[in-house]
């Protein structure tokens, strides 16, 4: 069976093979003793297609067809073909090839220009991307045929992490027509936050912060960067008010939250202001970090055996493996001969939890140890969270 890209192929081929049938019944009209030189490349390049040649078969169609009005929308369909195959070089040299011919409509040259920002994308060459993408949109602004270039040039800046330049490029359009675009605009003036605390100036970076939360009420970045402006600044009160803000938003980030929550009410010397606070998120989503801190807030005012009242019915109502490696710490502590055993299931729950992951991408499934706010693999921006179940939260 064809693969994906045979399967392209034959696609252009029969294109390139209605194109020839129509010069053919001309030329057969004026020359009805004459074959079409024209016509035998065609079936020649289809039978190297239909052999699994592609390489033999796509030059067999580049030589055959004359580049003309009729034909521009193939030679774009063989230089993207080249592309896909991971041989942009090729497709440069297609759609330069296009751009140079006088015929071309303005419609068509947009479409050329666009498809070659793609090839010099792919083969790295981004200042040249920047240039055409820069000159279309200079050309039509408004155009909305031209939100492609709009969102190739926003990847671009990305990719350049010039921040500022993907923001001027995508408002309002994009930010208001693309969720994903909205999304990560909100990461993009975080990014900005972050640049600006590096550079003391902490009041523009709460100004971007807010800006970026005013694009997607949902950022839970944006709110755990208000938080540590407000744990800098001293401003325990409001560093809780943020955190819990942020639990609100997403319930899945909870666990990353624990820390610094219970630093802060412990700045206030406010413990019971915790208990409450843990008592209220194991109610409304239960964790298993929440639970293991409340559990060991329990151990040092109740004692081990409350401690372990506390982690083990929440192990029977959700089973998790960060449970039981807690309520193992707890029977060795009280363990008199049998500790030597407990000790063995520890270490083998320890290991099990080193080798797992804490965070999973929900766009493609990437999974590490660290929070990546922007998916290393897919690089979608706020769809990684940490796990949940039975080997996660």
């Amino acid at each position: 069976m064809l693969d994906l890209k045979l399967l392209v192929l034959l696609l252009a081929a029969i294109a390139i093979g209605w194109w020839l049938g129509r010069l053919e019944s001309r030329r057969h009209a004026r020359h009805q003793h004459r074959s079409s030189p024209l016509s035998r490349d065609y079936f020649v390049g289809l039978n190297y297609l239909l052999n699994e040649q592609p390489d033999r078969a796509i030059e067999t169609f580049v030589q055959a067809l004359e580049v003309n009005s009729d034909t521009i929308e193939t030679h774009i369909a063989l230089g993207n073909l080249f592309r896909s195959r991971g041989e942009a070089d090729r497709a440069v040299k297609i759609h330069q090839n296009l751009l140079a011919r006088p015929s071309l409509t303005a419609l068509q040259s947009d479409q050329v220009q666009l498809e070659l920002s793609r090839d010099f994308l792919h083969l790295g060459l981004l200042d040249r991307a920047e240039r055409l993408l820069l000159g279309l949109l200079r050309a039509s602004p408004d155009s909305a045929r031209l939100k492609p270039a709009k969102l190739l040039l926003v990847d671009l800046y990305e990719r350049e992490r010039e921040w500022a330049k993907a923001l001027e490029v995508a408002q309002p359009q994009l930010i208001h027509e693309e969720a994903d675009i909205r999304r990560a605009a909100a990461h993009w003036l975080c990014e900005l936050a972050q640049q600006d605390r590096h550079t003391a100036s902490p009041a523009l970076a709460r100004k971007r912060l807010r800006q970026a939360l005013s694009i997607d009420d949902r950022c839970v970045r944006a709110n755990w960067l208000i938080a540590e402006l407000e744990r800098e600044a001293g401003n325990y009160k409001a560093e809780i008010r943020t955190l819990q803000r942020l639990a609100r938003q997403d319930h899945d980030f909870t666990p990353i939250v624990l820390e610094p929550l219970r630093d802060a009410y412990l700045k206030l010397e406010d413990e019971k202001g915790l208990v409450r606070c843990l008592n209220q998120w194991v109610s409304e989503a239960p964790h298993i970090s929440t639970v293991i801190m409340l559990a060991r807030l329990t151990e040092q005012h109740e004692g081990i055996n409350a401690a372990a009242n506390v982690i083990s019915n929440q192990l029977a109502a959700t089973p998790s493996l960060r449970g039981v490696d807690y309520l193992m710490d707890l029977y060795i502590a009280e363990a008199g001969p049998e500790q030597q055993h407990f000790s063995l299931l520890k270490r083998h729950t320890g290991k099990l939890l080193e080798s797992r992951p804490r965070f999973r991408c929900h766009r493609c499934g990437f999974e590490g140890a660290h929070l990546h706010w922007q998916c290393p693999r897919c690089r979608s921006w706020g769809v990684t969270k940490p796990i949940t179940g039975l080997e996660g939260e």
